[in-house]
């Protein structure tokens, strides 16, 4: 039995919430907004690897400036595993700035599965790192918010701080 590596868990404190990171030996593995649930107690930064420290530095510091409405200046390593289908649309989320958005159905013209809507809908919502790999800039047809992964508050909170117009119809 292959069981996962360990992830070391830090706590990001942001205006919004405590976000939890989730690291592997090869980067950010994880990002999970802020929850009332029980999670997995976060470590301490002065008990990880340098390597770790230096990402998580990064990571916070991306994560603030997204939040603020701003380009990071820098992300992290990755270290997220997916399909080969996940990891195409995840490629493409990448490369949509801030403040720009695309629609589900760009995003599979993009890698070229043009009748894969749905299932890039699916893969932005398994996204383990969102508002880094930013799921939130695609929107359904017309413009519409769609759905996402932390809900349709951040969603709207997210693109708003961004500086995105929604459709004003009602929202699917």
């Amino acid at each position: 039995m292959n069981l996962p590596p360990a992830l070391v868990t830090l706590p990001i404190a942001t205006p919004d919430g405590d976000f939890l990171a989730h690291y592997a030996a090869t980067g950010l593995a994880e990002l999970n907004f802020p929850s009332r649930k029980n999670a997995p107690a976060p470590a301490s930064v002065k008990n990880v690897s340098r390597p770790i420290r230096a990402w998580h530095r990064v990571t916070t510091a991306a994560l603030r400036q997204i939040l603020a409405g701003r380009e990071p200046n820098s992300l992290p390593p990755l270290a997220i595993t997916g399909t080969a289908f996940q990891l195409a649309v995840w490629g493409e989320l990448q490369k949509i700035s801030t403040g720009k958005t695309k629609s589900y159905g760009e995003l599979a013209r993009a890698i070229g599965r043009p009748r894969a809507v749905r299932a890039v809908g699916g893969a932005c919502g398994a996204n383990p790192v969102p508002v880094l790999v930013p799921c939130h800039r695609v929107l359904a047809a017309n413009q519409k918010l769609g759905g996402f992964s932390g809900g349709l508050d951040w969603k709207r909170r997210l693109l708003a701080r961004e500086g995105v117009r929604l459709a004003t119809a009602k929202q699917v």
